[in-house]
């Protein structure tokens, strides 16, 4: 299978007003839809598209709050923005993805720049990681059994244990890196919303053989990275299933940049049909 990486993708896109359009290789899907944070991604590049020109440097990402509605499948996907409001200090975007004219994902972006503060800096300490990451438990991608966008990433498994293994578990930390990317020349905020959503949710660990899960909503809180921030090391991200009933799983997540700085806090609703 051919990698397009990418830099490829974001490159490759069309604008046309408000309407930006991507076109989504095989190799970024998940099963038959593509990967979320991919998706995610197209709709972060299309709110800079269309209000971002005009926005200093200093405005980022702060959250971004996701409702997954129907497949992006392979193929052409346009993702339409519009800006909600635009005060001093917090701009707020919306972005609807469609597809062939059916609505597939609605998000919602908050941008803002820095404030004056009397709150002194409280920075959360990353969990121990290991010296040679060559020592944890692979997680390489098999065509047919694992998703077709995990061929684009180097996955070492810390805490919990990979899907379908049969483990009781409700923890999963994963080492992360992007393979064959020039994360240099990508924003620090498109890297982030990728890495925060690559992690398969923990509770697939508790299954002995593969079963669908998908995501309904994804509340994600981004920590600005500083500027000239290493993105193309070991990103690791910490996730926990906290709530399940009914076939939907409650979970939060935590993703460290290489540097080891708190790079995103993440909420999610997941569905598991099995």
């Amino acid at each position: 299978m051919n990698l397009t990486p990418l830099s490829s993708i974001l490159s490759g896109r069309r604008q046309a007003g408000p309407d930006v359009t991507f076109e989504i290789p095989q190799d970024w899907l998940q099963g038959r839809t593509s990967f979320g944070g991919l998706v995610s991604v197209f709709a972060v590049q299309a709110m800079r598209d269309v209000a971002g020109g005009s926005w200093p440097a200093t405005v980022s990402l702060r959250a971004l709050q996701t409702s997954f509605i129907a497949p992006v499948e392979q193929g052409p996907v346009t993702v339409t923005g519009q800006v909600l409001r635009e005060g001093k200090n917090v701009r707020q975007v919306q972005a609807t993805v469609k597809q062939r004219g059916e609505v597939c994902a609605l998000m919602v972006g908050v941008f803002g720049s820095d404030r004056e503060t009397i709150v002194p800096p409280l920075e959360p300490v990353q969990p121990s990681v290991p010296k040679d990451h060559d020592e944890l438990r692979a997680f390489p991608f098999i065509p047919g059994t694992r998703p077709n966008f995990t061929a684009h990433l180097d996955m070492r498994w810390g805490d919990g244990a990979p899907p379908f293994t049969g483990v009781e578990t409700w923890i999963a930390a994963l080492h992360l890196r992007l393979l064959d990317e020039d994360t240099a020349s990508r924003p620090s905020e498109l890297m982030t919303v990728l890495m925060a959503d690559a992690s398969p949710t923990p509770v697939l660990s508790r299954f002995r053989s593969p079963v669908p899960a998908s995501s309904v909503s994804w509340a994600l809180e981004l920590r600005p990275l500083p500027p000239g921030e290493e993105l193309d090391g070991w990103w690791r991200a910490d996730n926990k299933a906290i709530a399940a009933a009914g076939g939907y799983v409650n979970q939060q997540s935590m993703l460290w940049a290489p540097s080891g700085a708190l790079a995103a806090l993440a909420y999610q609703v997941v569905t598991v049909y099995g």
